[in-house]
């Protein structure tokens, strides 16, 4: 077996379906990126436009001076249509499916060093390394195009026609050569806008980005400040990011029901309770997502999110959990508490 062959069989192994390799040159899509970021829809994600990490993203060799190869691997995570949510007397919430089970940038690093490990013992000597798990300058899915694995689609999801797009991605940069694969060049999209139709903020661009300052997986963990009001009930029941996009995507029914083992959810993550979770105390949210990505939003950010889920559900059970939360010692969870409150007042009164 070739040297290519015998790293792509470990990474599968490790629990990687996808596996491709591609070099180290230009990303195609740097300039859209670039028009991006000058176009300020990145939000208040001010660390996309350092310039260091500018230049570090049109040259990977910034990074490892050494790189001559970069293996994308990518590994499923469960459909978010397999936990839907069943007949209960309060209103629940909605979570995007990659945050169900433990974090992915906790279990990744492992698997990535063992197959480092592998390919030194391959090779028989130390090899030049760097890797990533959407925590470094590179543009990923650029990479993984590139490395065969899909292509990008209109909601600026990587898709492959065989497996959907429900994986998340990581990278090694290497410094060895190895043969890179052929560039996935087809568009598999065509004429479907399901995906742009459904976008419940409207935020997909025609010219495959998205604004992210209207994104609802931006709103609910990247955005640290006030949801802006006239998006709010846009948000409908999702409290920490979204999967709208994907789940109307029709190459989706490719993809796997229950993902990799490693992200298997945790009991009440997929469709939580909101009463129950609006009662969280600092300690008790540290406990219940330690490990979990939901941890990201921290936990005035995630009671500010449920907050507007409990508004938008327009349940008037959830009125004295709502006013509990206006004692809350964070001011953010207050102003989406009062926000909440007089949302289902004004659903009762019409």
């Amino acid at each position: 077996m070739s040297l290519e062959g015998a790293i792509k069989d470990q990474a599968r192994r490790l629990g990687f379906t996808l596996a491709g390799v591609t070099t180290p040159g230009p990303p195609l899509h740097l300039s859209t990126f670039e028009r991006w970021l000058d176009a300020e829809r990145h939000g208040d994600m001010h660390y996309l436009a350092d310039e260091g990490a500018r230049a570090r993203r049109g040259d990977p060799r910034l990074i490892l001076p050494e790189c001559k190869s970069i293996l994308v691997l990518a590994a499923p995570y469960a459909d978010p249509k397999s936990a839907e949510a069943s007949e209960r007397p309060d209103p629940t919430g909605r979570v995007a499916a990659y945050a169900w089970g433990n974090d992915y940038h906790n279990i990744f690093p492992k698997k990535l060093q063992e197959l480092i490990v592998f390919i030194e013992e391959r090779v028989g000597h130390p090899v030049p390394n760097r890797y990533y798990t959407d925590t470094g300058p590179i543009l990923e899915r650029d990479l993984a195009q590139r490395a065969g694995l899909g292509w990008i689609g209109k909601n600026t999801c990587l898709i492959n026609p065989k497996q959907g797009s429900y994986f998340l991605l990581a990278e090694i940069l290497l410094g060895i050569d190895l043969e890179p694969d052929p560039p996935f060049t087809t568009d598999h999209c065509g004429t479907c806008t399901r995906c742009i139709d459904a976008c419940p903020t409207a935020c997909i661009l025609p010219d495959r980005t998205i604004d992210a300052r209207r994104c609802i997986s931006y709103l609910t963990i990247e955005l640290k400040n006030d949801i802006p009001d006239e998006l709010r009930p846009l948000l409908g029941d999702w409290v920490f990011g979204c999967d709208v996009c994907q789940m109307v995507c029709p190459w989706n029914r490719f993809a796997s029901p229950q993902g990799d083992a490693s992200f298997s959810p945790r009991p009440d993550t997929p469709t939580p309770n909101l009463i129950r979770e609006l009662e969280l105390t600092p300690e008790t949210f540290n406990r219940k997502f330690k490990n979990s990505p939901v941890k990201r939003a921290k936990r005035r950010g995630y009671l500010r999110n449920v907050a507007v889920a409990l508004g938008n559900s327009q349940d008037f059970k959830a009125i004295q959990a709502l006013e509990n939360a206006l004692e809350d010692s964070e001011s953010m969870i207050r102003e989406h508490a009062s926000w909440a409150i007089e949302s289902i007042k004004k659903a009762q009164n019409e």
